[in-house]
């Protein structure tokens, strides 16, 4: 029997990065819903006292950043100084300007245009995107990285409701998984890392997170008297937040993605409108994937699909199924070209992506949650019908 153990972090919506994140991504949201042709690609960087918001914006919307980021971090749960950080009294500073005209004549009209309508919108960058899924939970993610999420999203739920008033906005949580030729079969270690109030006795923190948060979040058949636990292993998380570290957009790309499970092509998602590949082609990659495996043409795959800047159709589509497909990886992607359109424009207007839907995304993962359109299964019956005409 083949043990191995594989572990996958997430971080709390109070993580100085998310923050960053989740303001890029609020102020996308407030261009789109007015301007759903914008160009955008939003920075956020936070430190104790101050938010600042850089990068290019195309677009005759006004948009009023320093009431946007007030009412993110409001909403997060920084309302007091004595966080550190209070959206009441935080500075606010932007530098804002136009999108380069070098790249946005490649966007504007893809040089390898044909005249169809979909080969008008080139590729906003060049880069490789990758999508997974697998069957090994519900949501056809990986377990270890959807345990993670529930973790650190039950910390946030308990945080708000006032069920643990003690508890501060930032937080972390990391859980191992056991597999036994290739299935996940227990935790072995979960480690919760929690802001907190100054005077919180900390056994009580200890037997709280366990019952309020670890027992509601990982199911207990996942649990045995093996599993190691660890909370706040430094014995004190006090300072927390932009106060205790500064944070900036796109540092928690594996966070958002597979916690690590599959290869990872370096950009990120959130304060970019989906003209920007390195986002709205992770979505469709994702959206293929999960497809095939709800198709039952595959139990576990990745997808690569590599743009070059200004183009339409993608460079490469590459198809790895470890071995589980009931085809091979040819055929299957051969499959995916025939039924899947990756030029951008096709997958903006197919997934809906030039709506206001972002800031949603911006915490516990992009891929595995309900309501957002790469995670339909909706193509099921068409990569059926498609495969058979390989006489499979």
């Amino acid at each position: 029997m083949d043990k191995r153990l594989f572990t996958s972090e997430s971080v709390t919506e109070g993580h100085p990065d998310k923050v960053c994140d989740q303001i890029a991504d609020a102020i996308l949201d407030d261009i789109f819903s007015e301007d759903p042709s914008a160009r955008v690609a939003v920075e956020v960087c936070a430190t104790t006292g101050m938010v600042m918001v850089f990068g290019e914006v195309t677009t005759e919307h006004y948009s009023d950043i320093p009431t946007i980021v007030r009412g993110v971090l409001k909403d997060i749960g920084y309302n007091d100084s004595a966080l550190g950080f209070d959206y009441k009294t935080c500075a606010v500073i932007s530098s804002i300007q136009e999108q380069s005209p070098d790249i946005a004549q490649g966007v504007n009209l893809a040089s390898d245009s044909d005249g169809d309508i979909y080969d008008v919108r080139g590729a906003g960058d060049q880069g490789m995107m990758f999508g997974f899924a697998c069957d090994e939970t519900e949501e056809l993610m990986p377990l270890p990285i959807t345990l993670a999420h529930k973790l650190t999203s039950t910390l946030s739920e308990v945080r708000k409701n006032g069920e643990l008033d003690w508890l501060r906005p930032d937080g972390k949580a990391q859980v191992t998984v056991e597999y036994e030729d290739g299935v996940p079969t227990r935790v072995d270690t979960i480690v919760v890392s929690c802001q907190h109030s100054e005077d919180v006795d900390m056994d009580e923190l200890e037997r709280e997170i366990i019952d309020k948060v670890i027992n509601r979040a990982i199911p207990a058949e996942y649990l045995d008297d093996d599993t190691k636990i660890y909370i706040n292993p430094t014995g004190r998380f006090v300072i927390g937040g932009p106060a205790g570290d500064s944070g900036l957009t796109g540092r928690k790309i594996i966070v958002d993605t597979y916690g690590g499970f599959c290869p990872h092509g370096g950009g990120s998602f959130s304060g970019k409108d989906p003209t920007k590949v390195d986002r709205s082609a992770c979505y469709m990659a994702r959206y293929v994937c999960k497809n095939l495996v709800a198709a039952g043409l595959c139990k576990r795959v990745e997808l690569q699909v590599a743009y070059a800047i200004g183009m339409a159709h993608p460079v490469s589509v590459y198809v790895n199924t470890f071995g589980t497909g009931i085809a091979s990886d040819d055929v299957i992607a051969k499959v995916v070209e025939e039924v899947f359109d990756f030029r951008p424009l096709a997958i903006i207007n197919n997934l809906r992506l030039d709506t206001p839907i972002y800031r949603n995304t911006s915490n516990y993962g992009h891929f595995g949650r309900k309501g957002f359109s790469w995670e339909e299964t909706d193509k099921v019956d068409e990569l059926k019908a498609t495969l058979s005409k390989y006489n499979f």
